[in-house]
């Protein structure tokens, strides 16, 4: 089954979410499951912060003052990041996304994007029991699709999609998990979504769109405390051990 692809909001570090009971979801299928790209199911390998550092060089500026912003904000929609960066120059920060990607593009083809172990086969077996499985990025389009062909992925989810695809906002908003459920009807209710991620905007845009489990992975940006703290319900080793989990809670 396929379907068609088509301001900044921060939160404190040490913000408060509210987890879910540990008994939420329980008992239910959860048939639509929202996974991030870079550092959850894409080995990031540090690319993005040196796509970053060659933007900020050919625009320049000096990258070892941006480069903390960019580490707490991984996962938010990267015209966003450059938005902040930039105070609000739009055109400042229109030619250094661009440079961005430019740099991130010219990584990818040099061969420097692999998947994350067990990812193509957890969603692989996501997808075997009934599941619809959409990809997601802060990324443009172009270089979302360069990562799926340099991977080989195109047919392997039903969705993907990028901040543009969900009008423009990328995370930590709701709008790309949403757009996913209205996308593909795969499921009735948001409580049986499945939002999976490495970085605390991804747990943050899956507690924002009601989603069942959000689950933090440790293969990526942040680390444990980072990802409870906006609202995991569950951190995992990898994406690799989502079907197990999702066993456990429908079980």
């Amino acid at each position: 089954m396929s379907f068609t692809n088509s301001s900044n909001l921060s939160t404190p570090s040490n913000a408060v979410v509210s987890l879910a009971s540990p008994t939420a979801g329980r008992g239910q299928r959860h048939d639509l499951v929202v996974l991030d790209m870079a550092g959850t199911t894409v080995a990031d390998g540090g690319l993005v912060e040196q796509a970053f550092a060659t933007a900020a060089e050919r625009l320049g500026e000096d990258p070892s003052t941006m480069i903390d912003y960019v580490r707490a904000t991984m996962g938010e929609s990267k015209i966003s990041v450059f938005r902040h960066l930039f105070g609000g120059d739009e055109n400042r920060a229109q030619q250094a996304n661009q440079a961005f990607e430019s740099a991130y593009g010219e990584l990818v083809s040099a061969g420097r994007i692999a998947a994350l172990p067990g990812a193509a086969e957890a969603i692989g077996t996501l997808t075997e029991q009934g599941r619809t499985v959409v990809l997601t990025t802060g990324f443009a389009r172009v270089t979302q699709d360069a990562i799926l062909d340099a991977l080989g992925w195109r047919d392997l989810v039903a969705l993907t999609l990028c901040p543009g695809d969900a009008g423009g906002r990328g995370r930590p908003y709701p709008d790309m998990v949403l757009a996913a459920f209205l996308r593909t009807g795969a499921v009735d209710d948001v409580r049986r979504i499945v939002v999976a991620g490495d970085t605390s905007y991804d747990m943050l845009s899956g507690v924002r769109a009601g989603a069942g489990i959000v689950a933090g992975v440790l293969t990526g940006a942040h680390g444990e405390d980072a990802l409870t703290d906006h609202g995991a319900t569950r951190v995992l080793p990898s994406v690799a051990e989502l079907p197990a989990l999702l066993a456990e809670y429908e079980g």
